[in-house]
């Protein structure tokens, strides 16, 4: 079982390595390793061609933001299953793509996800909040849950099946992709219960509360878009559900 990973960067010098050493660290063997940079003018072009021992494939032009990103990444990529990894982003253990190979083991299962660590910028080793998942059942998302983006797994046939990141959505293309993958489509995942992703803390959609109010209309507008409708109470849910992160 091949396994594409995909990293977008721009100007992503200053956290890019650490990233790329995390995938080198990675026991499972059968990695395809593409990144998609957006004509970076920092150090990232030199730190990709560094590691062109890892790196399998990449490209650098302009494009339309991350989710473009990811997308051209989808298209290149070769691999039975894909997975995404920021470029602010580690794999938190050397058998992360072992374990989610071994979870996809079974032809029945579509997808995996696991937990997922916020760790400060410049330590790493200091978890800030913790993202911690839970067994899946498809109607969680009616109370506002979701699984942790950079720890989600799926199967490539379904990406052309079922189409990639919705280019309409600003920062919540990632949580359209799962609900129209997971509830609308009925996809079977599998929960790792362990932290696969030490994520740096500053993501986009929560920078600001401007941010994080535009990040939950489109949540809402995601539903529509998918013509399924949600309960009255999961757009609010959601933001709600993540004040557990704070407390071990």
């Amino acid at each position: 079982m091949k396994i594409s990973l995909i990293t977008s960067t721009y100007n992503s010098g200053q956290t890019l390595r650490d990233t790329i050493e995390s995938v080198r660290s990675q026991s499972y063997s059968q990695i395809e390793y593409l990144i998609i940079d957006g004509d970076s003018t920092d150090n990232t072009l030199d730190l990709i061609k560094e590691n062109l021992d890892i790196v399998s494939n990449f490209s650098s032009e302009k494009d339309a933001g991350i989710y473009d990103a990811l997308n051209k990444g989808i298209s290149m990529s070769t691999g039975d299953v894909i997975g995404i990894l920021h470029s602010d982003d580690v794999l938190a253990y050397p058998e992360v793509l072992e374990d989610v190979a071994k979870a996809l083991t079974a032809s029945n299962i579509d997808a995996c996800y696991g937990d997922l660590n916020y760790v400060d910028r410049a330590d790493l080793s200091r978890t800030i909040r913790t993202w911690k998942s839970r067994e899946f059942d498809r109607n969680l998302f009616y109370s506002g849950w979701m699984p942790a983006h950079p720890t989600f797994f799926l199967r490539a046939k379904h990406f052309d099946t079922l189409g990639s990141y919705d280019l309409s959505f600003f920062t919540a293309a990632d949580y359209e992709l799962m609900l129209r993958m997971l509830f609308k489509n009925r996809l079977k995942a599998v929960y790792i219960p362990k932290v696969m992703v030490n994520m740096r803390v500053g993501g986009q959609s929560n920078v600001t509360w401007k941010n994080r109010w535009i990040a939950n209309q489109e949540d809402a507008r995601a539903w529509v878009a998918n013509g399924i409708d949600a309960k009255w109470y999961t757009r609010w849910l959601k933001p709600i559900s993540k004040i557990g992160q704070f407390f071990g």
